[in-house]
């Protein structure tokens, strides 16, 4: 509830809050509290209110589990801190804002383990406050205490003298620069390990100073968001500063660093840590004294060659991790060197290639590759041996890398790249793995995932993010089902089941088919009927129309036949084609002129016939005059341009008994479709009808009662 206009509560407003632990009432204008906090609370701030003075501690004495206070009033009187005094603390704050009274030793009261002062812009009690401080806990943190220009040397030495502290924080603070120095040299030689100071400005002019780094307890020195209000200066003389410490950590950030120089003896330092500055390839070249260093972070700055940063580390014999992420880095194929202790490589986010892999440092065992441009692992990379962990995040990948390019690898990740699905070769090649981060691919939920879905089953190794981070992403019915819950039936994946179930059923549907068409004999009757549909479609699309025809035949068709086969003819064919629309048919026992020759006769009757039928056998062949009536027939097919044959294969012909002067029946045979005659009554009805669709045309009646009175003559 902080940051309200809160001014008073009632006594019992936490009556009904017994298992309260967080309570904040910070930055209202309460004057006075008077009820009671429930004794589960951990965590309580009251500070920034509109208190007199703490009597508000009178009522937290049974707040035996409170870790955090908050405080702040306008007089910090002994007697109201003693309440607390017997509770084990481990963070009080103190707002220090407007106070006006400190009682001596008031602070030194508090069983705590970090103290943090914030805010005093009466400085009249200064003193008096932090000499306290600096003796009530090992922690102190100090907030928003100005440029401290009210602060005599005389009292910052005797604070620092007396100090028990070993971590001091401080944040939002401004020093001259001959004060900050004078300040550091007096901490050398104090209690303090650690220093740590945000949002720091430094100003005046940048000299150089004589700093003694001897003797001191100092292990850990931190600035970070460090601003040089003074434009013009000799940057060695604050780089110098830093570069000559006798501190095991050292960390500037945020700190628009450009450049630091090389210790000019053997440093101690084991961590440096210069992330988010603008340095430069051309820092710590060709240094030899940083041989101690164990990490080495320098993310977020302007290097730009992934050489020269391997050439740095060249004789840094201890260095074990290095972070240049978050750098505009190249890498053209140029020789690495780099120092042979480094096992730890952060190099995300610096747009590195494929090629890369083949400039990491021989001894590797950690390597973070996220977020740069890399689309596949080399395949002749052999020198990884040591490989332990490889972070390919973010990246373009389309499948896993082979790893058994790194015999050691025990953990791999490779989310948010591209791949649909793992191959079955590089799950097999990763089998040996402890964890697997394959989440957030756009994977394609086909028959290949199943065998990735499988080995996960089956797999001892741990796949990071399973299953909320393993979703499909294709097809787009299927898009975001996890794969834990993707199913697809076997027979749609294995091809030696699809021949059974689908294949073979088909093959005994086609086999069933041509039986059933062989024993219906289904071929004959499509035949059949097709012969009659291109008959119709003739008849109805012919060039001449009914008009000419009726002016140029006399007959619908002239029959052709042998004397073997006239039964067939006279008591089956010519009964059942003349029993439909007056159909007429020309025989030459019927319809021959007596006393013209048998050729005349035969060329008239083709001539004045619409169709000509010829009815073969075994006999057909055998007889000269059909011999000459097929050759007429023939002729007037190609010198007319007529579709007027139709033949008839009553028995079936072997070809070995038709003599070779027959060679056009065995042409017409082989290029024109015939009607065969069924012997089964059921096939008759459709050949009849096939028949007629041929021969069907409206004839003149006057030819006809010309033509009945010629007497029937017998060849």
């Amino acid at each position: 509830m902080s940051h309200n206009q809160i001014s008073e509560m009632n006594s019992n407003v936490f009556d009904s809050n017994f298992y309260l632990e967080y309570l904040d009432l910070s930055n209202n204008h309460l004057q006075n509290i008077s009820s009671t906090f429930p004794g589960h609370l951990r965590h309580l701030d009251v500070s920034s209110n509109n208190f007199t003075t703490l009597s508000v501690c009178r009522g937290l004495g049974n707040l035996l589990q409170l870790e955090y206070l908050g405080l702040g009033a306008a007089n910090i009187l002994k007697s109201d801190l003693e309440s607390v005094s017997h509770l084990h603390l481990q963070h009080v704050f103190i707002d220090l804002n407007g106070l006006y009274k400190y009682e001596n030793s008031s602070l030194l009261v508090l069983n705590i383990n970090q103290l943090h002062l914030s805010s005093l812009f009466d400085q009249k009690d200064l003193f008096s406050v932090l000499f306290d401080a600096v003796n009530t806990s090992k922690f102190l943190e100090l907030s928003n205490f100005g440029k401290w220009e009210g602060v005599h040397d005389e009292y910052i030495s005797a604070i620092i003298n007396n100090s028990r502290v070993t971590h001091l924080t401080m944040r939002n603070l401004g020093l001259l620069w001959g004060n900050l120095v004078n300040i550091l040299q007096k901490i050398w030689y104090s209690s303090l390990e650690s220093l740590h100071v945000y949002n720091f400005k430094i100003q005046g002019f940048i000299y150089h100073v004589q700093f003694v780094y001897a003797n001191t307890s100092m292990r850990e020195l931190l600035f970070d968001h460090v601003a040089v209000e003074t434009f013009i200066f000799n940057q060695i003389n604050l780089y110098s500063l830093f570069s000559e410490m006798n501190i095991k950590n050292l960390t500037i950030s945020n700190s628009n660093l450009l450049f630091m120089l090389c210790p000019s003896k053997p440093s101690i330092f084991e961590y440096i840590d210069f992330s988010n500055n603008a340095v430069t390839d051309d820092i710590f070249r060709n240094c030899s004294t940083l041989t101690m260093l164990k990490t080495l972070k320098l993310t977020g700055n302007k290097l730009e060659k992934l050489s020269k940063v391997g050439l740095m580390t060249e004789r840094m014999t201890s260095l074990q991790y290095l972070d240049v992420s978050q750098n505009p880095l190249k890498y053209s194929e140029n020789d690495c060197r780099w120092s042979p202790s480094i096992r730890n490589l952060n190099m995300a986010s610096c747009s590195l290639p494929s090629s890369v892999f083949h400039c990491l440092p021989k001894n590797i065992t950690m390597v973070n590759l996220q977020k740069n441009d890399i689309s596949d692992v080399p395949s002749e990379i052999t020198h990884l041996t040591n490989l332990e962990y490889l972070d390919l995040g973010y990246n373009r990948l389309s499948d896993l890398p082979d790893c058994m390019l790194f015999p050691r690898l025990k953990m791999i990740n490779v989310e948010y790249n591209q791949f649909p699905y793992p191959s079955s070769e590089s799950l097999k090649n990763c089998s040996g793995l402890k964890q697997m981060n394959i989440g957030n691919n756009p994977f394609h939920c086909f028959c290949e995932l199943k065998q990735f879905i499988h080995v996960r089953n089956k797999s001892p190794a741990k796949f990071i993010g399973w299953p909320d981070q393993y979703a499909c992403e294709r097809p787009d019915n299927l898009k975001g089902l996890m794969l834990k819950d993707f199913y697809l039936p076997e027979i749609y994946c294995n091809v030696f089941l699809m021949v059974p179930v689908i294949v073979v059923p088909i093959i005994i549907g086609l086999i069933l088919v041509f039986c059933l068409c062989k024993y219906f004999d289904v071929p004959w009757f499509l035949k059949t009927g097709w012969q009659w549909v291109r008959n119709k479609h003739r008849s109805r699309n012919s060039k001449k129309g009914y008009e000419e025809l009726r002016r140029d035949y006399t007959f619908h068709a002239f029959v052709s036949y042998s004397e073997h086969d006239a039964s067939w003819v006279k008591n089956i064919l010519l009964p059942n084609v003349q029993s439909m629309n007056n159909m007429r048919i020309c025989q030459h026992e019927r319809n021959f002129t007596p006393g013209r020759s048998i050729v005349e006769n035969i060329i008239n009757c083709i001539d004045n016939s619409y169709k000509s039928i010829f009815v073969l056998s075994p006999h057909f062949v055998q007889s000269e005059w059909c011999h000459y009536e097929l050759y007429f027939a023939h002729h007037k097919l190609y010198t007319e341009s007529t579709d007027n044959l139709i033949l008839i294969l009553l028995e079936p012909i072997p070809q070995y008994i038709i003599p070779s002067r027959y060679f056009k029946l065995k042409t017409l045979m082989k290029q024109r479709t015939y009607l065969k005659w069924p012997q089964e009554k059921s096939k008759h009805a459709l050949f009849w009808a096939s028949l007629r669709a041929a021969i069907s045309i409206n004839l003149p009646t006057e030819e006809l009662e010309s033509s009945d009175s010629v007497p029937s003559v017998s060849t």
